[in-house]
């Protein structure tokens, strides 16, 4: 319809510009002829034709810049809404919106272009503020642990075993500082599409047998009960990142699971690939957080958050990872019953990439 509407336009356009040509010389043709009787006619045709072709084309100019100067007024106001809001856009000013968009007619499309654009702009902004005043103050808060126990460590008087405790203390926060610079280089480079991605085919349930093996002096210590349901596979992935996504969700379940709680690990074989599923009877997540768990910095209600640590990525670097290998993780929780975390992955991410 759309393509019918812009063939009749300019059929219009070219009929009113043929109309004006044949004017425009009708016009040069009428009044020759009464300046002929009245002055005379040249001797020669040529003369005749070549005064008649210039006033032509003087009328049809006069006539043109006529027009100009008419529409030129219109066109102003119509494209002026269009062009400050594309300057406050440059600007920085990212609420500039182009309003009534349907009185643009063809030109609609591109105002709700710019609308779009100003409008994840804006999103991204706000992202942006928000990322640096989260980055400040998981800083700050360690770097505030480190100096107040360096300070206290100066004084004398201190005993052996409160010497040692507040070592301990400076080494854990120096560590979580580590963890953190490390953890936003990671997702800065996932996330920059630069980082070598090398998928190969290795046993799934493998690698997630040596995670738990792994990691079994945590949940010992806390007198968690582990279980897993591991079946054979093999997957085509990267496999340094994947372990990664399994430690992270282990480490959360171990962190958030009281002592005497319970984790589950199922790895099974699915029509559309591979399903980790890592449960546990923790605290739970609440319904309004569900939903922003996998934001940068974004930590749960104090159920889960109190006490904690942690920097807040490590979900956001999971998601990262999983949506890499072009597959899907999301989260069924209640509070007071426990998360469970579902990751489903293709069995072969090459093949996943060439489709697409």
């Amino acid at each position: 319809m759309k393509c019918l509407g812009r063939a009749v336009r300019g059929l219009l356009g070219m009929l009113a510009g043929f109309s004006l040509l044949i004017g425009s010389w009708t016009a040069s043709y009428f009044i020759l002829k009464a300046l002929f009787r009245r002055f005379g006619a040249p001797s020669s045709d040529f003369v005749s034709q070549l005064l008649g072709m210039l006033l032509g084309f003087l009328i049809l100019f006069c006539i043109g810049g006529l027009i100009s100067l008419i529409t030129h007024g219109k066109q102003r106001k119509f494209y002026s809404p269009i062009l400050n809001a594309v300057r406050r856009i440059s600007k920085g000013d990212f609420t500039a919106k182009v309003e009534d968009v349907e009185r643009y007619g063809q030109m609609g499309e591109l105002v709700e272009g710019i609308n779009e654009m100003a409008s994840e702009l804006s999103r991204m902004e706000t992202m942006r503020q928000d990322f640096i005043s989260n980055v400040s103050h998981e800083i700050q808060s360690p770097l505030t642990s480190i100096r107040g126990f360096a300070r206290a460590l100066r004084s004398e008087d201190l005993s052996r075993e409160t010497r040692e405790h507040y070592l301990d203390i400076i080494e854990a926060e120096s560590a979580r500082l580590s963890g953190l610079s490390d953890s936003l280089l990671k997702l800065s480079v996932l996330e920059s599409g630069s980082f070598p991605f090398e998928a190969k085919p290795y046993r799934l349930d493998r690698q997630l047998r040596n995670i738990l093996l792994a990691c079994e002096p945590q949940w010992m210590g806390k007198g968690i009960e582990v279980e897993a349901e591991l079946a054979e596979m093999t997957v085509t992935g990267a496999e340094d990142l994947l372990s990664q996504v399994w430690n992270n969700l282990l480490h959360n379940s171990i962190k958030f699971t009281p002592p005497g709680g319970k984790i589950m690990i199922t790895a099974r074989l699915i029509e559309t690939g591979a399903e980790v599923i890592v449960s546990d009877t923790g605290a739970g997540i609440s319904e309004k957080d569900l939903p922003r768990i996998f934001e940068r910095f974004y930590k749960a209600d104090k159920a889960r958050g109190a006490g904690a640590g942690g920097s807040g990525l490590g979900l956001s670097l999971v998601k990262k990872i999983v949506d890499l290998h072009r597959g899907e993780v999301r989260t069924e929780s209640c509070p007071g019953e426990g998360t469970e975390i579902i990751v489903t992955l293709p069995l072969s991410v090459k093949k996943e990439r060439e489709r697409e």
